[in-house]
């Protein structure tokens, strides 16, 4: 009846039983607080059933966030084990469960971490961009956000009751199929990476649809933001990327599960297929991360340097050019798997080029630096952190796409060291940047200035000592997927230098955790009254702080590309605004069915994990029947009348 679930699937090793304990423990504390505060409807009624995407942004932001801190505990053991596994010493971990954790680590951050940022960042500044009160599609934003939130449950849940995938983050075949793995651990990153990746497409094509209908009067494609034209970037990535994820997957999971044979030898399947597939979509994906990077650094440099973006339009060819490229660059992950040298040769020369419109940014920011009165407040110092630590990784990417080096450092953590220089210094620096330069807009008061720094001090130098070590280990032979190593090699002081790094990065988290605390503490000291607290450019900032659940009372002209700032230049030149007319305003109404189907969909997932066939069958079901009942919905919007919104525009 429980199909593989038993007892046995409860039993974890020492540290896994550290991390469920604390997990139950600020499960029961925080439903505890809810208890005490009397807070489970407002938590109903404002947050778990809401269709406004700038609550969806704050939850995608949470999620996100917590997957975070297990990524660095993650981190944090992997370098745990390498300084004490030497010669003959078995280290904190057994080789088993150190294949589990990097491979963990790795689905972590770039399918829970690094989506989850994109995702928050377009919840919360898409709409406000365009001058748009909502996005296209608010129920299937909802629903993109549960099935989000459910792929990120069956990660953790993977703590409790079995164990997770132990073949690396993109898993492999061979090593990934039934017959070396008949477990449940790559079944748990199937089905997370498959539940996660549905929400993903479904928020790539809403977002798609939003920013191409939607927005405001005057705002044509060369007035927009570049923060919007790299999102579009990255939404072109996501709606012809993602389906080949999803293919893939799929049949990697009837392989398992109905003894198919896509990707195995026998019966003429080929792991080469699985291969060339997981990269078609894998290089994609890493602009998908970071072209929303890109945009978030292009609105934090022009308003803390108090000027326009300089070249705007080869801004957005840049941005063009790098969605083009970015799908003829996949084989350079397999420089080593015996494609050919003219093959080698042309996906090498395309890696090169790639580096080009990326080159154009960076120079673009520096001319937009110049001659501007710069304000190194916390967003611009991330912007510094990551204008010399992706670059260094770039340059070493360049290096990497000759093949022959390739050769060389592949499998090496070299590799290693120059994919976390363009993520960590390019994603995660984009992100804390961009939560920075937006957390008043949202919130309405501002961070803690003074330990922010502290945050990005311990981060940046954290991440410094953390991968600056790994270039040269992997240039004196040290592999990837390295639990332990000879003693006499004189790896031991770069290995300890990087596990100092690792922890510095955790105080920097540590310090951005207080940092919140703190600010809302102190948020009646730090709250902003002027609607624009960073000075901003764009139309996010012409609302109040935080915005209305309409955004705009009245839909702004978007006729110039930085039209926040005309708008405040030609009040302060004695241009008297028209009195506002307002109009009856149209909204979606609140819906718990998102969320029933990311309940029902992590159940389903979980069912398939266990072989439980009759209760994936239930939430089957189940999911067709709330599908039914929202289609049968005729009356899914509420009315804010011209009156009311007239109140409500005078309070703020």
């Amino acid at each position: 009846m429980l199909g593989r679930l038993t007892l046995e699937a409860l039993s974890q090793d020492p540290i896994e039983t550290t991390a469920n304990v604390f997990s139950l423990v600020a499960a029961i504390f925080i439903i505890g607080l809810l208890f005490y505060k009397h807070r489970w409807g407002w938590l109903w009624k404002e947050w778990l059933t809401t269709l406004d995407p700038k609550k969806i942004g704050v939850m995608y932001m949470i999620v996100a966030g917590a997957m975070l801190f297990k990524g660095i505990v993650d981190a944090l053991l992997m370098r745990a084990q390498q300084v004490t596994a030497i010669g003959d010493a078995q280290g904190l971990l057994d080789p088993l469960h150190y294949q589990q954790i990097f491979t963990a680590h790795g689905t972590t951050m770039i399918f829970f971490v690094g989506m989850g940022i994109i995702f928050a960042l377009m919840n919360l500044m898409i709409p406000l961009q365009i001058g748009a009160r909502d996005v296209a599609y608010p129920f299937l934003n909802a629903l993109s956000f549960w099935l989000f939130a459910a792929g990120a449950m069956l990660v953790i849940i993977s703590l409790a009751i079995g164990k997770f995938s132990a073949t690396g983050w993109v898993a492999y075949p061979p090593l990934s199929g039934l017959k070396y793995n008949p477990g449940v651990g790559v079944d748990y990153w199937i089905w997370s990476v498959q539940i996660a990746g549905v929400g993903s497409l479904m928020s790539g094509i809403n977002f798609f649809v939003t920013i191409f209908k939607m927005r405001c009067p005057g705002m044509t494609l060369m007035k927009m933001p570049i923060f919007t034209w790299s999102i579009i970037g990255a939404l072109v990535l996501i709606l012809f990327a993602f389906p080949i994820l999803t293919a893939t997957v799929t049949m990697l999971a009837l392989d398992r599960m109905l003894g198919m044979h896509f990707f195995t030898p026998d019966f003429g399947g080929n792991p080469m297929m699985y291969i060339n597939l997981i990269w078609a979509w894998g290089h994609p994906e890493v602009y998908i991360l970071i072209l929303p990077a890109f945009g978030v650094f292009s609105d934090v440099v022009s308003t803390f340097s108090r000027k326009p973006l300089f070249g705007y339009t080869s801004m957005v060819w840049a941005i063009i050019a790098i969605t083009f490229l970015s799908y003829i660059v996949w084989l350079h992950h397999f420089f080593t798997m015996g494609a050919g040298a003219n093959v080698n040769a042309f996906f090498g020369i395309m890696t090169m080029i790639i580096a080009v419109p990326t080159g154009v940014k960076v120079f673009n920011w520096l001319f937009t630096m110049h001659k501007g009165r710069i304000s190194f407040s916390t967003p611009m110092l991330w912007f510094l952190g990551f204008a010399f630590t992706f670059t260094f990784g770039g340059m070493a990417g360049v290096l990497l796409s000759i093949a022959p080096v390739d050769f060389q450092v592949h499998n090496s953590l070299f590799l290693i060291a120059h994919f976390h220089s363009v993520i960590i210094g390019g994603v995660v620096f984009g992100f804390f940047s961009c939560f920075t330069y937006i957390f008043p807009k949202i919130t309405g008061f501002k961070l803690n200035e003074k330990l922010g720094r502290y945050a990005f001090y311990c981060w940046f130098f954290g991440f410094l000592a953390a991968f600056l070590p790994l270039y040269l280990l992997g240039l004196m032979g040290a592999t990837r997927r390295l639990d332990r190593y000879d003693a006499g090699q004189g790896w031991e002081p770069l290995f300890w230098v990087a596990a100092f790094g690792v922890v510095l990065i955790a105080c920097g988290l540590g310090f951005q955790i207080l940092q919140l605390l703190v600010s809302v503490k102190q948020r009646d000291q730090n709250r902003d009254t002027t609607g624009d607290p960073w000075d901003g450019r764009t139309l996010e900032w012409a609302t109040s702080s935080p915005p209305p659940v309409y955004n705009f009372a009245i839909i702004p002209d978007g006729r110039a590309r930085d039209a926040f700032w005309v708008h405040k230049e030609s009040i302060k030149n004695g241009v008297i605004p028209k009195k506002p007319i307002y109009e009856d305003i149209h909204m979606p109404k609140n819906s718990p069915i998102p969320m029933y189907l990311g309940v029902l969909a992590f159940v389903f997932g979980f069912a398939l994990v266990w072989h439980i066939f009759w209760l994936a069958g239930l939430s089957f079901l189940a999911i067709l029947g709330c599908t039914i009942y929202r289609l049968s919905d005729d009356h899914p919007e509420y009315t804010i009348t011209a009156k009311e919104v007239e109140q409500m525009e005078a309070k703020r």
